[in-house]
């Protein structure tokens, strides 16, 4: 009968990828002539991209991409502040890092500004106190008017921009991939993305935003790694240090998976052969010395006897202690003895109450048995193989193995008492390498399930596809067959395999019998964002009045929160903010009308107001206001 195959292992090991310092790129001559070629940055709240949306290099990559994150210790000088790949491991600053979000909304300017100086200097632009290229940058979605304003006046005024372009980074992706599968514009769809600190559902109707309706679910990529730290740190106390966050981001990124059925795949989990298949065992570093591992017969042996000699010469050195302390109570007891031969009552009962003695038999049964004390232990140190008893303190000083307390019991501890064991008897070995071992199993599903349930968690909230369905609820069933026909995913969370899948089989459920949907993955979810605006940025060039782009002439004129709305752009829904109106002093009131006097004098006269007096008060009123 032929044995079952046992499962192969699946070993891995943590990366721990270290960043290296970007180097200063050189400014080509052809980004500033005929005019300076737009910069593209993507404004993550994970990761910042930047680079050129230059002719000619719409294939290449973004030349700068960095971790969004700034380490400053409390009163270093700013330009002592490590900013992205400067720092080469986050772990030891993880208490030091700093971000200019709060969730997906920029508020820290101040880390923002640092973030702009190190996107400059590294893209080679060296021009003292201006920028001369315009800038396209993405925003949140439904980003607040004084966050945008903030950011205008940190571009306008601090670096000297020409022109400003703001939009969303999902719709980037959006409008990216929509060309690419050569869709037909305006596009309609609905945008499913999900990055570092939050999901959002964004409904497109005829390539605009529909801002009313858009929804954030704040589960996200940070909440699954604090999610899946939580867990391994549960299942192994012994690893705490070892299980840091940035590990956790590579499990996910790299292990992790989303279950097209959730509660059938955890049942698969249940049996030993598809566990011992499927779980990743994360080998830990770990030291493999260990101490008196690779030593021969010769100095094992040499090394059992200095530890008999040594053991020897511990048990003769209590011997003397004990022997000269019997002998100094025994002459004490003497001494006492003849305090009663010389006749000195008083001070030998004096001297027996010390001793806590009642009589002078009980002294003289003491001083027996001590001197029968004494002469044995003289005799065993005369017998006994103590020549060596005179050794260094400092030899008897050194650290005792695990046997020296047996060996100690007995005060006589022959040379032979400790026999060899046989060769032949196979001693168990303790695998440092398996105890170094994480077993990533159930993990690599639950983590990414929060997008769907994020009760798991303890969030009071709708997962994804709840709020999907919420806002699918909002329209017409036409207006809602257009959105499901071009359902698309975006952002670094939506790289799990099988999401597709599962947000497919979600949509099902979902959706009336026999309808029709479809799902749609963006070709590059976490850089698709900085392609789109970079191709956009290339199709509708910066000029006055162009879609789209701010002027300094427009922020000057319509101030900082003014949006100039296009494709991939937030709406564009101006609020004037009511300044509270300052009280106004009685010398401009009364310069103002020369009515009101009158009207105050009758007021203050006239406990009972008559019209006149009632219209000049509304006379006052307009005037102050």
């Amino acid at each position: 009968m032929a044995s079952k195959e046992r499962p192969v292992c699946q070993i891995f090991s943590f990366q721990d990828w270290k960043a290296s310092p970007d180097p200063i790129f050189e400014l080509p001559a052809q980004y500033l002539t005929p005019t300076p070629s737009p910069i593209v940055i993507d404004n993550g709240s994970f990761q910042t991209r930047a680079g050129w949306a230059a002719p000619g290099a719409e294939l290449d990559p973004p030349r700068l991409l960095f971790k969004s994150v700034a380490a400053r210790s409390r009163g270093a000088a700013r330009s002592e502040t490590q900013i992205g790949n400067d720092i080469p491991n986050l772990e030891p600053l993880r208490w030091l890092l700093k971000s200019q979000f709060d969730r997906n909304v920029v508020v820290n300017f101040e880390i923002q500004e640092l973030i702009f100086d190190y996107v400059f200097t590294h893209l080679g632009i060296t021009s003292e106190g201006s920028v001369d290229h315009p800038i396209v940058l993405t925003e949140a979605p439904c980003n607040p008017l004084h966050c945008r304003q903030m950011m205008s006046e940190l571009l306008f005024e601090c670096y000297s921009v020409p022109y400003v372009s703001y939009g969303v980074d999902s719709l980037y992706s959006f409008y990216h991939n929509n060309n690419q599968r050569k869709l037909q514009s305006p596009h309609t769809g609905i945008v499913l993305s999900s990055g570092y600190h939050c999901s959002h559902i964004l409904p497109v109707i005829n390539g605009r935003l529909d801002a009313v309706n858009c929804k954030r679910v704040n589960v996200a990529g940070s909440q699954a790694a604090s999610y899946l730290q939580r867990l391994l740190q549960l299942k192994y106390p012994g690893h705490l240090a070892a299980i840091t966050l940035s590990r956790m981001e590579e499990l996910l990124h790299e292990h992790s998976y989303t279950a097209v059925d959730y509660h059938e795949e955890l049942e698969k989990w249940r049996s030993p052969e598809f566990y011992e298949r499927e779980v990743h065992r994360m080998q830990l570093p770990f030291s493999s010395k260990v101490p008196g591992g690779c030593v021969s017969v010769e100095e094992r042996q040499e090394r059992r006897a200095q530890q008999l000699r040594r053991l020897q010469e511990i048990n003769a050195r209590r011997r003397e202690e004990k022997l000269q302390q019997d002998q100094e109570r025994l002459d004490r007891l003497l001494a006492v003895q003849e305090l009663l031969e010389d006749g000195l009552l008083d001070q030998f009962h004096k001297s027996l109450v010390e001793l806590n003695m009642d009589s002078a038999e009980e002294l003289q049964s003491y001083i027996n048995k001590l001197q029968l004390a004494v002469e044995q232990g003289r005799q065993k140190l005369l017998h006994s193989d103590g020549a060596e008893g005179k050794a260094e303190v400092s030899e008897l000083e050194q650290p005792m193995d695990e046997t020296d307390g047996v060996a100690l019991m007995d005060s006589d501890f022959p040379e032979d008492s400790l026999p060899e064991k046989p060769a032949n008897v196979v001693q168990p070995v303790f695998n440092m390498a398996e105890y170094h071992q994480l077993f990533v199993g159930t993990e690599r599903l639950r983590c990414p399930e929060i997008l769907f349930q994020p009760s798991l968690t303890g969030e009071e909230q709708m997962g994804l596809m709840e709020t999907l369905q919420y806002v699918l609820a909002r329209y017409t069933p036409e207006q809602q067959e257009a959105l499901v026909s071009n359902v698309f995913l975006t952002g670094g969370n939506m790289q799990y395999p099988g999401m597709k899948e599962r947000v497919e089989r979600e949509l099902l459920a979902m959706r009336p019998f026999q309808s029709q949907f479809k799902v749609t993955m963006a070709s590059c979810p976490a850089l698709d964002a900085w392609h789109g605006a970079r191709g956009w940025a290339l199709e509708h060039p910066p000029g006055a009045g162009s879609e789209g782009w701010i002027s300094r002439q427009d922020y000057e004129e319509k101030g900082g929160e003014y949006l100039s709305e296009h494709c991939a752009s937030n709406a564009f829904v101006p609020m004037k903010i009511a300044k509270p109106a300052r009280p106004a002093e009685p010398s401009v009131t009364m310069q103002a009308s020369t009515e009101a006097p009158a009207a105050i004098t009758m007021v203050t006269s006239d406990p009972t107001p008559s019209s006149s007096s009632a219209s000049a008060v509304a006379d006052v009123t307009m005037v102050t206001t």
